[in-house]
């Protein structure tokens, strides 16, 4: 295993939203899909507004422990979640510490949703389904503090330790500070991590595990971690996810005789609960 901050270099593809050959950028999306599951985007509308999230995330995360831990994250999974462990009350405080906090996080969240439905619209396009196939009414904001240093109670030098995500498509936008690695073949021994660079004004796009159960392993739900480079890092992670009820399972195009679906039928919601039950317990 590479050791920590020490990944190998790694252009991944860059996908122009704004272009109007939407046959190009979809045919760029499936293969970034297929060869990475990590992928930047530009044109994406959400430009210069994640400075402004990354100021409102600054000032939760710099407030005294005792503050952050009144808005521990409750049974839904929401809320603060502290360093190591991985229902916000209203009260007037908060409101009058954070006076734009709800209007930059609404605005910023109503921007990242309809960019990953055109991501979503483009990965549909790449598969020959409609556009609208891929329906994902749930999305989730998280807001991520790493400290410049390493928590003692981690194994290694991570402030995210190796994980794929659980849903549909994850946006990514990050301040510019170092640490996030992808490892595109995590069977392989010893794992190959590759650092993930930041480009100003992107950002990055990783496929969820319920996309990669879709489409029969055909799109890779890749392996990533973030690692302390001894600096204070900000990121902004958007989570899109399926209506609960619906059923994932393998589309038929991605399968065949030769090769049989490799995961079951599961409910979305079901999925989704297991994941995270099994990282909150």
């Amino acid at each position: 295993m590479a050791g920590a901050g020490a990944g190998e270099s790694l252009d991944l593809p860059v996908v122009d939203l704004a272009s109007s050959d939407l046959a190009a950028a979809a045919k760029s999306v499936r293969k970034a899909c297929v060869e990475y599951g990590f992928f930047y985007v530009v044109n994406h509308g959400a430009e210069g507004l994640a400075e402004k999230v990354f100021g409102e995330s600054s000032k939760f995360f710099e407030q005294p422990l005792g503050e952050k831990m009144a808005l521990l994250r409750n049974r839904n999974y929401l809320g603060y979640t502290p360093l190591g462990a991985d229902k916000l009350d209203a009260s007037s405080k908060f409101k009058e510490n954070f006076p734009c906090w709800k209007e930059t996080m609404k605005l910023y969240h109503e921007t990242a949703l309809a960019t990953g439905k055109r991501i979503l619209s483009l990965i549909a396009l790449s598969l020959n389904l409609d556009v609208e196939f891929f329906d994902c009414p749930v999305a989730f904001l998280r807001l991520l503090h790493y400290p410049g240093e390493a928590n003692e109670s981690d194994d290694g030098n991570y402030g995210a330790s190796a994980h794929s995500d659980y849903g549909v498509l994850t946006l990514v936008a990050t301040d510019g500070t170092p640490g996030l690695q992808i490892c595109r073949e995590k069977d392989r021994c010893p794992q190959l991590w590759e650092d993930v660079h930041h480009i100003e004004g992107a950002l990055i796009v990783n496929i969820g595990d319920l996309l990669q159960r879709w489409t029969n392993c055909v799109f890779r739900s890749t392996l990533h971690r973030v690692v302390a480079v001894g600096k204070e890092r900000y990121s902004v992670a958007f989570f899109l996810h399926t209506n609960p009820d619906l059923v994932v399972q393998c589309l038929e195009s991605c399968c065949s005789e030769a090769c049989p679906p490799r995961f079951p039928p599961i409910r979305s919601g079901d999925y989704l609960e297991d994941r995270l039950r099994a990282r909150y317990k």
